[in-house]
């Protein structure tokens, strides 16, 4: 019987874990590690927007990731200003590391200067990417 419980006790905390993980996979938020983080053209190897830079971190072989990059051109395609940079996470190591980038795709919202002022793992929605940018211009 107290297997049973046991194992009834680890499937509640290993189910509550997941959905906790599904509803935070793709919220765009403010990390406190990211203050006075800043990319310049020459580590996106592409201009910074005029208002706005949305990175994505990206891997060869991540399905959300396209769907990720359709979402941001979308986005950039439509606000004037902004612009899309998708990095491949395998070739640019370094600045993973730098960044603090666990999980592809990962989206950082920069403003005008670089500098990082949102963040997002997962796939995430337009709506809230477009929120976002209203702290970036």
């Amino acid at each position: 019987m107290t297997g049973l419980v046991v194992c009834v006790l680890v499937l509640a905390a290993a189910s509550a874990y997941g959905v906790l993980q599904r509803r935070r996979s793709g919220r765009v938020r403010v990390r406190g590690r990211d203050d006075g983080k800043r990319l310049d053209a020459a580590e996106l190897g592409a201009e910074l927007g005029e208002r706005a830079t949305l990175v994505q971190f990206s891997s060869a072989f991540c399905a959300p990731c396209r769907a990720t990059r359709r979402v941001l051109g979308e986005v950039a395609g439509v606000v004037p200003g902004v612009t899309h940079v998708e990095i491949d996470a395998e070739a640019h190591l370094d600045l993973v590391r730098r960044l603090d980038i666990l999980k592809t795709p990962t989206v950082l919202v920069l403003d005008a200067d670089g500098r990082v002022v949102r963040r997002a793992t997962g796939q995430p929605r337009k709506a809230d990417v477009i929120a976002a940018l209203g702290e970036a211009v």
